[in-house]
């Protein structure tokens, strides 16, 4: 009875590692399609931008999740330049959260694509170190795009973090001032297999997971390195 219990114990355990792995693969699998539509749109993100990036959070299919003020809740991944300077090829992605509150009024009952361009050092490191409130902790801007964007000078603006969105096919760059992002934990640790800090994931020069290759390659082929 007793070896009995804990099989069941066992299996169980296993189903439920299983379970949380698949629900992180799926959201590397449509943060990818989700960045790929946003570079690919006439109002999304343009190259132009992204090659003056130290890093990138995606953010796929955040849907509003109750009503009043309307909070709504995110879970995606931040992927970085590699090097001292980050300036190089991409990393493995570290696992993040978002939560927007009462931003999430701009959702409607839509599922929305973010990305959240990262385009400097400060701004990392700000995001990196933990809980990050866009518009306190991080200075935060709509993206630009179409003309705006080929003349954007990064190093000359004084924003952290550039954001754009797409819904239902529509393109935008929208302020998310006030949205929160912090790392998730649990998702690294089903990602990677032991607790690993946000920091340690980005820096690190092992090979990406097999289930973040896709958006890993996507970024490494859009915009290799930093200019």
């Amino acid at each position: 009875m007793k070896n009995a219990l804990v099989m069941v114990v066992l299996i169980f355990a296993l189903h439920s590692s299983l379970f949380a792995q698949s629900k992180v693969d799926k959201r590397l699998a449509n943060s990818a399609t989700a960045l790929q539509a946003i570079l690919q749109g006439d109002n999304g993100l343009p190259k132009s931008v992204l090659n003056q990036a130290v890093c990138v959070l995606i953010y796929p299919g955040v849907k509003k999740v109750a009503f009043g003020i309307g909070d709504s809740y995110g879970r995606g991944e931040l992927v970085c330049r590699k090097g001292a300077k980050m300036n190089g090829a991409w990393s493995s992605p570290a696992m993040y959260s978002l939560d927007q509150g009462s931003v999430g009024l701009q959702l409607g009952s839509t599922e929305t694509d973010f990305v959240l361009v990262v385009m400097n050092q400060k701004g990392a490191d700000q995001i990196l170190s933990g809980r990050t409130k866009l518009g306190a902790n991080a200075a935060a801007a709509a993206g630009p795009t179409g003309a705006q964007a080929n003349t954007y000078n990064a190093q000359a603006m004084n924003v952290d973090v550039l954001t754009y969105t797409r819904s239902k096919g529509l393109f935008a760059g929208v302020s998310l001032e006030g949205a929160t992002m912090d790392t998730d934990n649990a998702a690294n640790r089903d990602l990677y297999g032991k607790d690993i800090s946000a920091q340690d994931i980005v820096k690190g020069s092992g090979p990406v997971v097999s289930a973040a290759k896709p958006l890993v390659n996507l970024l490494d082929k859009t915009s290799p390195a930093r200019t």
